[in-house]
């Protein structure tokens, strides 16, 4: 296996299912690390870097949600997690930890592959700076942030700043439509976010802890009452 290939860790408490998951993964060119628990999964990840985790959520001990929330604050793994629990505020849960992206038990592998290639690309696949390129959209600027709509790039001082899958695509809708008020039906259906309107709630609150110098008071992204949101950038 090429050592430029994607590291994935898969965390399932599941032999059989770990088993599969590692088989199709790695005949599909990743490379796979696994884990029975969170314990197990922890010192994987201080011995290895990965590029993303595949994570349950249901596991004895220390669930999914729990060691996703207590890794968010050590570092900024993509996380695919899988559940067997399809209602809107098992979802929240996730969302609200951290998650990038939710699959549900049952699923079709394909569509496994397709939400880890996604994932993948907007996490290792973007550029390191936001510089315009000829032909490029040029960014918006937000405050120290720079955000690139076409590339979902956001960048600060420090360098890229990691946003989930669905943090990436409302923000880029939010630019796209920049001073435009949209609704939570609006955001939920051009951002391809499903669930109840506190999933768009969630999302806002999490955008706005990384883009707004206090998120309490929002300058950049705010609420019009009982309408939606907008998105007002600094003038270029």
């Amino acid at each position: 296996m090429p050592e430029e290939a994607p590291h994935i860790l898969v965390v399932d408490d599941d032999t059989r299912l770990r088993g599969l998951l590692r088989k199709y993964l790695m005949d599909r060119g990743f490379r796979v690390t696994v884990a029975a628990n969170s314990q197990e999964a922890r010192r994987r990840l201080e011995a290895l870097d990965f590029d993303l985790m595949v994570l349950d959520r249901m596991m004895p001990g220390e669930d999914g949600v729990a060691l996703t929330r207590s890794l968010r604050g050590l570092r900024d793994i993509p996380i695919l997690m899988l559940t067997a629990m399809a209602e809107t505020e098992a979802r929240i849960a996730g969302l609200e930890a951290g998650v990038d992206d939710y699959l549900s038990k049952p699923f079709d592998p394909r569509e496994l592959i397709l939400r880890i290639r996604t994932i993948l690309r907007r996490a290792i696949g973007a550029p390191e700076t936001a510089t315009t390129e000829a032909g490029g959209e040029r960014p918006i600027r937000l405050g120290e942030f720079e955000f690139r709509a076409d590339r979902e790039l956001l960048v600060g001082a420090a360098g890229p700043v990691h946003l989930t899958s669905a943090e990436s695509s409302l923000l880029r809708v939010l630019a796209e439509n920049a001073g435009q008020i949209l609704s939570r039906d609006d955001l939920s259906r051009m951002c391809d976010i499903n669930g109840a309107e506190r999933t768009i709630d969630v999302q806002v609150t999490r955008l706005r802890r990384k883009i707004e110098p206090d998120p309490r008071l929002p300058r950049y992204l705010q609420t019009i009452r009982g309408r939606g949101y907008v998105l007002r950038p600094d003038e270029p």
